[in-house]
């Protein structure tokens, strides 16, 4: 034992550090992280203000929200699906805006000149250096040519998008036209009751269920983690004069029977009504509009110091209306101003017709729809590196021609219609990519292989090694399935569109430089996804946790229903275990049969594999039964019955006397 009271410990390799006191727990701030990522995966409030326990208060709302719904206080939150919205409804969840598009589709830079002229010679001479030095970069940079097309596949019922690059599918979005989506969308609603218990309001939407607001969404939030605030002169005048508001204000500004004005950040889900929000956000190309936040800011996905400057620049002269921010969105890297004082116009040409609606619809009624996934496609995939959009449908081709060139005219050469007999998933080979990668396992090209399961409270994605497990060198074996395994699990969180809580199951690695070496494989990959994600370092159990935002229902609860057969279980009972099931029965009704009787019959009506065992396997049982009993016990086989149904009857009345639901 050194001086210091620590122990050391020699080990092939040098001496290793080994601590008296054990392992520490988590800093507070690694925690307050995590704790924030699991509030936003399960859509509850990120933001909070500071005088407030953040966890306390996160366990008051799901409280809050359960009692509303008539469940228990502390019945864990349940994942389902979001109800699609309205025609023209969209798809992104807005309580903490989906400001960022992935990593892939952002713009390649484009230096804009300065408009401001530099004084002096020196300055005059660093300028034109510049200049010509950007210049000559950008001759000399190699093209990196993604090969990234977007095919829809447009049809009566459903629309489906998908990004493929290099022939490889890395999006998929799928939106039904006959069902209503509700998240997105404004509403002018109407105030029904206010709980202060759970710190609530009910507003009716025109929903069959009203509304949840908690007080913790009406009052105005500061931005996330996500998104840098950029200071503006008139927002800081205006931020001293104009006093905030407060949840003791709540019952005196909204009191029952009163307007409100409210946007759906996440659809109803199973018992629960939608969850709505008085901070209004409005997407456009490069821009979000905040028609009721005088904040504004920059995605911190753009991450060029001197871009962030330039549009720091840029949004600080921009003529935003007194009330209002914005935020850049990611695509906006490399534009020039021109493209945002655009943007920022027909934004706010929206928001004038979406007030229009407030001051003359009655409550409740919607006053802004999302457009639809044909709209967002042009909205958020349509950058340069995109090569062309393939669309099945002449009117949908027509429609997104006219609304790229209101963005830029050039684009609009990049759409193009499929006309082929062949159907277009086909044609660009998505449908076989679309069925490997939905299943429940996913191979891997070294071999190994995902299995993914979705739960009620999480996901689980376990990692094989597969083929690979008798290797020599199995060290660098690991790690290499486990990087590919890193990179394939982002690819499907994008593509099965799962959110929440998320336990990855890497396979064990002796050494922390290659558990860094994932995390860090991880972290990258995470980067093109527009879903906020939080993840952590792998623990001493070899699980990684990570959350992912939930913006919508996933592609699974969307296309699949639970089997009717199974129940959602994903499997049935054995034969074995039917047939002691159903002799347990046959001997409960014998036992309580009258002794007098000379005759006593039962008819047994079971599914075909059920009577293969009673009539193979349990012969001698059944004989035993029937002498034991003093009964005739005779067994039929209906194909129609459900593996786990039986029914028992008297077989001289015909009359029931038991089945697999009594």
């Amino acid at each position: 034992m050194s001086e210091s009271g620590r122990s050391f410990g020699r080990r092939r390799g040098g001496m290793r550090f080994r601590p008296t006191g054990g392992l520490k727990p988590p800093s507070a701030k690694v925690e307050r992280a995590a704790q924030e990522a699991r509030a936003e995966a399960l859509g509850a409030k990120a933001e909070v203000e500071s005088i407030y326990d953040r966890r306390r208060h996160e366990a008051e709302i799901q409280r809050a929200e359960n009692l509303a719904a008539g469940l228990p206080p502390d019945a864990p939150p349940v994942p389902a699906p979001e109800a699609p919205p309205t025609e023209g409804g969209r798809s992104q969840e807005f309580r903490a805006p989906n400001l960022d598009t992935p990593a892939e589709v952002t713009e390649e830079y484009q230096p804009v000149e300065i408009e401001e002229k530099p004084k002096g010679l020196v300055e005059s001479i660093k300028h034109a250096a510049t200049k010509v030095i950007t210049k000559v970069k950008r001759l000399i940079r190699p093209v990196q040519r993604s090969h990234k097309e977007v095919i829809i596949n447009v049809e009566s019922l459903e629309t489906r998008v998908a990004v493929l690059e290099a022939g490889r599918l890395e999006e998929f979005t799928i939106e039904r036209t006959n069902e209503e989506r509700m998240a997105g969308s404004i509403y002018k609603g109407k105030v029904r009751n206010l709980e202060d218990g759970l710190k609530a309001a009910f507003v009716d939407i025109g929903y069959e269920k009203n509304a949840f607001l908690h007080y913790w969404d009406i009052v105005p939030s500061n931005f996330d983690s996500s998104v840098e605030v950029v200071e503006r002169e008139t927002s800081r005048r205006r931020e001293r004069e104009k006093p905030k508001i407060t949840q003791k204000d709540i019952p005196r500004v909204y009191p029952p029977g009163s307007d409100i004005i409210v946007q759906v950040t996440k659809g109803p889900i199973g018992t629960k009504g939608p969850r709505v929000t008085t901070n209004l956000v409005l997407p456009g190309r490069y821009l979000v509009l905040l028609p009721n936040s005088e904040q504004s800011g920059i995605s911190r996905k753009i991450e060029n110091h001197e871009e962030r400057q330039r549009l720091k620049k840029i949004l600080r002269n921009l003529h935003i209306p007194d009330g209002m921010g914005v935020i850049i969105r990611t695509v906006g890297e490399g534009q020039q101003a021109r493209y945002f004082v655009r943007d920022l116009a027909l934004l706010l040409e929206e928001w004038a017709g979406v007030q229009e609606r407030i001051r003359t619809q009655p409550a409740p009624s919607c006053v802004f729809k999302e457009p639809d996934l044909i709209e967002r496609t042009v909205r958020d995939f349509l950058t340069e590196d995109v090569e062309r959009i393939v669309v099945d449908n002449a009117a949908a081709c027509e429609r997104m021609k006219q609304m790229i060139g209101r963005i830029s005219k050039r684009s609009v050469s990049k759409v193009k219609l499929y006309t082929e007999s062949t159907p277009i998933f086909d044609k660009f080979n998505i449908t076989p990519q679309l069925e490997q990668a939905f299943s429940r396992q996913v191979t891997l090209k070294s071999g190994g292989h995902l299995v993914i399961d979705e739960t009620e409270a999480l996901v689980a994605i376990d990692v094989n090694t597969g083929r690979h497990k008798g290797t020599k060198d199995q060290e660098s074996t690991i790690l290499k399935v486990n990087l590919e395994a890193a990179e394939e699990i982002c690819r499907q969180l994008r593509l099965r569109n799962i959110g929440g809580l998320i336990v990855l199951d890497f396979i064990d690695m002796r050494h922390p430089r290659d558990r860094q070496a994932v995390y860090r494989k991880m972290l990258e990959c995470l980067k093109r996804d527009r879903a906020k994600t939080h993840i952590l370092p792998i623990s001493q159990l070899g699980l990684m946790e990570m959350t992912r935002q939930r913006h919508s229902e996933s592609v699974r609860a969307s296309v699949f229903d639970d089997c009717p057969y199974c129940k959602g279980r994903g499997k049935v009972k054995s034969a074995l275990s039917m047939s002691v099931e159903i002799q347990r029965r046959l001997a409960e009704i014998l036992k309580k049969r009258p002794r007098d009787e000379s005759d006593f019959q039962l008819r047994v009506v079971v599914h075909p594999t059920v009577l293969e065992r009673l009539r193979k396997e349990d012969e001698k049982l059944i004989i035993e039964m029937e002498k034991k009993y003093f009964g005739r016990l005779s067994f039929r086989a209906d194909p129609s019955f459900h593996a786990e149904q039986f029914k028992i009857y008297n077989a001289l009345t015909n009359e029931e006397l038991a089945s697999e639901k009594d």
